[in-house]
């Protein structure tokens, strides 16, 4: 060679560069099928992240079976695109094991075998127990109304694990925060203060939710817009949750400054508070269909029972007659051939008749017009049992209306109660200037088919799908109709809006 190198080290040197070449040429063609791949799978941030508290996960686990699944083997729920998700991205905290109250509820504990107790109620992701089928004879109070299949025993302050369990399956999550429109807190205050809720110490009652909160507040996530764009269930009324220490239940879970900056979905909220940051949502009742099919088969069923029974009214009265509207109400029924009573005064029995889903939902569906008055605040289950059953709800206040409440779920936010339901001044009936039955026989039966039509249509905005399950065809339920009024809150917060 003419510079007298060696001959092996010119090899060397093509053997080398030939390497350098190769490993060029592979690098860049990864790098094009990832960027390819990323966009045929949609955005990388569209996650199913897993159940925040991982025992309630493990103990109610969302039904396989019923979750579609795409070509890919994935759960269909979460396969979306960046344009179906543009605006309605959520980040969902990872809430520590401490303030999981249902981290006793695993498989095999003897909580299982209690029916009083929260794992026994709560199971089938917040459902409740399956409701059995009927006996047939009439001896649970089923006149043979209530189909054998999407019915359920469900608790009346589930909803915080129901909409967590819905929640899970959002096909919007996201592990970036900064990329949210939302963050959702599935942290469960009502549950939380049931356990506890009139314990003579105030610290027992109040002290785990503040503790809580504090956590929440020092969380980076809530930095950016001082927790206004958090969202989070309260399952039971604005008033259990605005207790001091002289009270006798409750906490004061509401009254804090980091509860004050967020959305906060209650049963019933406090209309009297102009800036009020709280909004009602309807009570789950016993129906969580898998289908669009299920509810109209419901709604047909329900348009087509026989109602023999003028006016019907399921409660118990208060100790003490201190709310004498509903001693009133029920001496009034129980006077009267054309009433439907469910007295659930008499102890255990009354209270266990009162929380059979087949004795309510059957004297209702044999009824035209329900009675809703107040209990120990101005909204009743009942009075959304009253619409799964087609029964024309009778309010007595207009703080129960759902016009006042549920204007989210409202048929016609802007539209009158009228069309749906009747409004009696509780005032009036105690002065002895109205009574019930002359009122509620005043309406002709075209009024009364007219009216019960329209609670018929209102049934899927009041009732709540099965958390586990991909729903079947087109129909918004009440968590859609809550889930898409928060999310349009949280881009107006995003925007700047000061909201009230």
């Amino acid at each position: 060679m003419e510079a007298g190198y060696p001959r092996y080290l010119l090899y060397g040197l093509l053997i080398l560069g030939s390497w350098l070449v190769s490993c060029t040429l592979h690098f860049q063609f990864v790098h094009i099928y990832l960027l390819s791949s990323e966009a045929r799978s949609g955005p990388a941030l569209v996650v199913l992240r897993p159940s925040v508290p991982i025992t309630l996960g493990a103990t109610f686990p969302p039904d396989p079976s019923a979750i579609g699944a795409d070509e890919d083997g994935r759960p269909s729920s979460v396969v979306s695109s960046s344009a179906s998700c543009e605006g309605r991205y959520v980040y969902m905290l990872d809430v520590p094991s401490r303030f999981d109250v249902l981290s006793g509820c695993v498989e095999g504990a003897p909580a299982f075998q209690d029916e009083y107790s929260m794992c026994s109620l709560l199971v089938n992701a917040g459902m409740g127990p399956v409701l059995p089928p009927a006996t047939g004879d009439g001896s649970d109070g089923d006149t043979g109304v209530i189909p054998n299949t999407g019915w359920y025993n469900t608790y009346q302050y589930a909803l915080e694990v129901i909409v967590h369990n819905r929640m899970r399956r959002y096909e919007c999550l996201t592990d970036d925060p900064a990329a949210a429109t939302a963050v959702y807190v599935p942290y469960y205050p009502a549950l939380e203060l049931q356990e506890h809720i009139c314990d003579l110490n105030y610290t027992v009652r109040s002290g785990p939710s503040s503790e809580f909160l504090r956590w929440l507040s020092s969380r980076p996530q809530w930095a950016a817009f001082g927790g206004r764009d958090h969202f989070m269930v309260a399952a039971k009324t604005s008033w259990m949750f605005r207790k001091d220490a002289t009270g006798t239940c409750g906490n004061d879970f509401l009254e804090h400054l980091e509860s004050g900056n967020m959305t906060v979905l209650t049963y019933e909220s406090n209309i009297w508070e102009p800036r009020n940051r709280e909004f009602a949502v309807p009570y789950p009742s016993y129906f969580h269909p898998k289908s669009a099919g299920e509810v109209a088969a419901w709604q047909d069923r329900a348009r087509a029972a026989e109602r023999p029974w003028l006016f019907a009214f399921t409660g118990a009265r208060r100790a003490n007659g201190t709310l004498v509207i509903r001693d009133r109400i029920m001496d009034s029924c129980a006077s009267s051939s054309r009433c439907r009573l469910v007295d659930c005064s008499h102890g255990i029995q009354g209270s266990k008749t009162c929380q059979s889903p087949r004795t309510v939902v059957s004297a209702f569906a044999a009824s035209r017009f329900c009675l809703q008055p107040r209990g120990d605040s101005f909204m009743r289950r009942s009075s959304v049992d009253a619409i799964m059953a087609g029964c024309i709800p009778v309010f007595f206040h207009e703080g129960s209306t759902f016009q006042k409440q549920y204007r989210w779920h409202h048929p016609d936010p802007d539209g009158s109660d009228r069309r749906y339901s009747v409004l009696i001044d509780a005032d009036e009936i105690l002065e002895g200037k109205v009574d019930i039955e002359e009122v509620l026989v005043s309406y002709t039966d075209e009024e009364v088919a007219a009216m019960r039509e329209e609670v018929i249509k209102m049934i899927p905005r009041f009732l709540y799908e099965d958390p586990r399950a991909r729903f079947q065809g087109d129909m918004k339920d009440a968590f859609d109709i809550s889930f898409d009024a928060v999310m349009g809150r949280m881009r107006r917060i995003k925007n700047g809006e000061d909201l009230g």
